[in-house]
């Protein structure tokens, strides 16, 4: 039977647990498996190669992709090295221009250093996406929306150049979710995830996916995770798959709380442009001497990463793009002045009332 999103969350890969009628998969914490004889198991031989609460998890996230095939990973940067193993030297990658600074490090200071080749590009402009294309191209790497001035890719667009070029499409779908976004039925091939974000949810573990619907890819994929090891402890499978259950909850909420922030972001004098794509959570605006902005703030935690019931806000420039070169970070339009906004699920009053403070002019916010 063909079940919707939110029955999918809570019951997909997790069937009570048949030793003790548990509802909720079980912590498996156990590192290696008696076995029947030597080479023959009962299902799980050692927990870096498969594991009953990271199995569950998989699966789950598989569904909510709409895919048959899920990996999971100790973070989300493992998740990325996972999907960048199937390169050689020689390949090269069409990517994102202004994506996350973790990606741009391990693709620009990294796997450039095995002789893999990136090329940056707008690619919510198509023509410009086909025309970075080369016959030595692998990989076509998006993240919309973008990281952090929040531009939309047309993932079907570019999964159909593509197909045509016999390259492989990858969609980071860590803002979008899948509750706004289905890279995979769209025509990608991969989805990434880092569910440390929204798919957790509490920022209180780290984790990362990788899904697709192709068996031969998944078994290649599923190949390096056990040769590279970077696997999540059952602990934090654990916690993602409890963040799951409210996903579609919390994020319908984060995102009518984003929408309010918005319109009081483009009310604001001080605020010189919002970046916001329409849905979502994520909101990035400039405005004048930012920095002195910060310190006023007392609802918004300065921090890094995103996606927590907790509002959060960041300098992008000193914090997640900070290993960007300074020069190609402005060049894509990463300023100094730029704030990116993880809006939580707090009081969307408490929320715009602490900016409203922060963002007052500075003759006014002395006076109080």
């Amino acid at each position: 039977m063909s079940y919707r999103f939110d029955t999918l969350a809570i019951h997909a890969g997790q069937p009570n647990d048949e030793a003790t009628g548990a509802v909720t998969v079980p912590i498996y914490q156990t590192s290696t498996y008696q076995q029947l004889e030597p080479g023959v198991n009962r299902g799980y031989g050692y927990s870096r190669t498969e594991h009953p609460t990271r199995h569950a998890l998989e699966r789950n996230l598989a569904a909510l992709e709409g895919a048959r095939f899920g990996l999971a990973f100790a973070s989300g940067m493992a998740a990325i090295h996972n999907v960048l193993s199937l390169l050689r030297a020689g390949d090269h990658v069409v990517t994102t221009q202004d994506l996350y600074g973790g990606a741009w490090r391990i693709f620009v200071k990294f796997f450039s250093k095995f002789g893999v080749d990136f090329t940056f590009v707008d690619t919510g402009n198509l023509a410009a996406v086909e025309e970075a294309i080369r016959p030595e191209t692998r990989l076509l790497w998006l993240e919309t929306p973008s990281n952090p001035l929040l531009k939309v890719t047309d993932i079907a667009a570019c999964a159909a150049i593509g197909r045509a070029a016999g390259v492989r499409v990858v969609v980071d779908n860590t803002f979008a979710t899948p509750v706004l976004q289905q890279p995979i039925a769209l025509g990608a091939d991969i989805v990434v995830h880092s569910t440390t974000k929204y798919i957790n949810g509490h920022s209180d573990c780290l984790g990362g996916a990788v899904i697709t619907d192709d068996e031969a890819l998944f078994t290649e994929l599923k190949f390096f995770q056990n040769a590279i090891g970077a696997v999540p402890g059952p602990q934090d499978c654990f916690l993602i798959l409890r963040g799951i259950k409210t996903l579609s909850l919390r994020v319908e909420r984060h995102c009518a709380n984003a929408s309010a922030i918005v319109e009081f972001l483009r009310r604001s004098e001080r605020v010189r442009r919002v970046y916001y794509p329409g849905f979502g959570a994520i909101v990035s605006f400039e405005a004048d001497d930012a920095l002195e902005i910060t310190p006023n703030l007392e609802l918004w935690t300065l921090a890094e990463s995103l996606g927590s019931v907790k509002s959060l806000f960041c300098h992008p420039a000193t914090m997640t793009h900070a290993s960007m070169d300074p020069d190609v970070r402005r060049a894509v339009g990463i300023g100094d002045d730029l704030i990116r906004l993880s809006v939580g699920l707090e009081d969307v009053r408490d929320l715009i009332d602490d900016l409203e403070r922060a963002l007052a002019p500075r003759s006014v916010a002395c006076a109080r």
